[in-house]
C-alpha cells in the first residue's frame, strides 16, 4: 500500500528559487556553462568580524545547546542595532533568534493563524509566504500592486479584506521587485491594520540594501502605535552575506515572541551556537562590510537595468532596494513566464525564476547578487535568446 500523505503536504509547492538554483548547480556539475541568476545570495564572503567571533567561540567551547530564543549576547546586539538604526528600543526578551528568517515567519504564522484564516499578501510576493500560510492551514488574500506602481492602495487593500482576515505580511524592500514602501504608504497600511485589528509581519531582511534617493522606512517609525501588533523580521543572511550560517531574528511583543519560542523549542531547540556567535560579531562590527556590498550592488543594478531595457520586447523597473530586477516578458512570443525560463535555461544556460512563483505571471526575476562579469555575459545571452523568439 502506498504511503498516505497529509493534505497539507500535498498542497505545498517546492520553492521555485531553490529549485532553479539546484537545477543550475546540477548542470554546472555536469560541465555546462550555466549562469545562475536564481537564488538571492550575495557573492561576497562573510565579514571578518563574523569569522573571528565564530573562531573565538569554537576555541571557548561554545558548542552546546543555547537558550531556545538565542544567546543573550546576540539578542542584546540586535536590540542595540535597532536602537541606533531606527531609534526603536527593545529588550532581549522581545527578540527571537532562529535558523534563518524562514523559520521565524513559519513560527509566527503557526502562532497567529487558525485553519481558514486569511493573511493579506501584496503581490508580487516572496514565494515562501504563500506556502507558509498554507502550512498553517490558512488562505492568502492577495492585493495585486502591479497596476499601481508596486505600491498598494487603500482601495485595493480594503477590497481584499474579509471577516476572515487576521493579519498581513509586508515586505519592504521587496523580494522580488526591489520596491520600497514610503512612510505615507506604511502609515496607511498600519492604519488599516489598527482599524481592522490585524497583526503585521514586517519583513525588512533587505533593509540595508537601498539605493539613493530611495530610503528604507521601518513601519514602526511611520506608525509607532502599531508596535503591540507588529513583528519585525530581519537576519544575517542578506546584509552580512551569511546565508550559510542560517541566522534570522525577530523583534516583537514579548508574548508573541514567547509563543514562537515555544514552537521553536519543539522544532530546532535553538539556532546553531557558533552561527549565533558569528552573527553577534557581524551585527556589532560589520557596518563597513555592508556599505561596501551596497555600493557594489548599486553599480550592478545600474548595469543590469540598462542592459535589459535595451532589449526588444522586455523591460524592467529600476529597483529601489534589495538585489533583484523583475523583468516584464508579457510582450514576448512565448506561452508564459514558466516556458520563458525553461527555454532560457535550456537554450542559453541562463537560470532565472518565473514570476508565477511570486503570484505575478508574465514576469521573470533576476538576482544581481553575482559578479559584474556574470551579469554582462548573462545579459548578453538573455538578449540573444529574446532576439531569437
Amino acid at each position: 500500500m502506498p504511503v498516505k500523505y497529509s493534505d497539507r503536504i500535498l498542497r505545498i509547492k517546492p520553492s521555485a528559487t531553490l529549485s532553479i538554483s539546484a537545477q543550475a548547480q546540477s548542470m554546472k556539475a555536469a560541465g555546462k556553462p550555466v549562469f545562475s541568476f536564481g537564488a538571492g545570495e550575495p557573492d561576497f564572503g562573510s565579514p571578518a568580524s563574523a569569522i573571528e567571533a565564530a573562531l573565538d567561540a569554537i576555541k571557548r567551547g561554545e558548542t552546546h545547546y543555547t537558550l531556545t530564543n538565542g544567546i543573550v549576547e546576540l539578542r542584546q546586539e540586535v536590540c542595540h542595532y535597532y536602537e541606533r538604526r531606527f531609534g526603536l528600543k527593545y529588550e532581549p526578551a522581545e527578540v527571537l533568534v532562529s535558523s534563518g528568517a524562514k523559520p521565524i515567519i513559519y513560527e509566527a504564522l503557526q502562532a497567529l493563524v487558525n485553519p481558514g484564516d486569511e493573511v493579506l499578501l501584496f503581490a508580487p510576493a516572496w514565494v515562501s509566504y504563500l506556502e507558509q500560510i498554507h502550512l498553517a492551514d490558512g488562505r492568502e488574500a492577495v492585493v495585486d500592486t502591479a497596476k499601481t506602481g508596486l505600491t498598494p492602495t487603500r482601495e485595493a487593500i480594503e477590497a481584499a479584506l474579509t471577516n476572515r482576515t487576521v493579519g498581513m505580511i509586508v515586505n519592504s524592500p521587496s523580494n522580488p521587485t526591489g520596491a520600497i514602501y514610503n512612510e505615507d504608504t506604511l502609515r496607511m497600511i498600519a492604519g488599516i491594520a489598527a482599524k481592522r485589528d490585524l497583526w503585521i509581519i514586517f519583513d525588512e531582511i533587505y533593509e540595508r540594501f537601498t539605493y539613493a534617493p530611495a530610503k528604507h522606512v521601518n513601519i514602526l517609525n511611520a506608525a509607532p502605535e502599531a508596535r503591540d501588533k507588529t513583528l519585525l523580521v530581519n537576519g544575517a543572511s542578506k546584509a552580512y552575506a551569511m546565508t550559510g550560517w542560517r541566522i534570522g531574528y525577530a523583534l516583537g511583543p514579548k508574548e508573541l515572541i514567547s509563543k514562537m519560542g515555544a514552537i521553536q523549542a519543539h522544532l530546532t531547540s535553538n539556532a546553531a551556537s557558533i552561527s549565533q556567535w558569528a552573527a553577534t560579531g557581524a551585527v556589532k562590527s560589520a557596518d563597513a562590510d555592508v556599505d561596501k556590498m551596497r555600493d557594489e550592488f548599486a553599480k550592478r543594478r545600474r548595469v543590469i537595468v540598462d542592459l535589459i531595457n535595451a532589449m526588444p520586447n522586455v523591460s524592467t523597473r529600476e529597483p529601489e532596494g534589495a538585489f533583484y530586477v523583475f523583468m516584464d516578458v508579457r510582450n514576448c512570443p512565448v506561452p508564459d513566464d514558466v516556458e520563458f525560463c525553461r527555454r532560457l535555461l535550456e537554450e542559453q544556460m541562463v537560470a532565472a525564476v518565473p514570476g508565477s512563483a511570486f503570484i505575478s505571471p508574465g514576469f521573470v526575476r533576476f538576482s544581481y547578487a553575482c559578479s559584474m562579469d556574470n551579469i554582462k555575459e548573462g545579459m548578453a545571452r538573455l538578449r540573444k535568446f529574446v532576439e531569437s523568439l
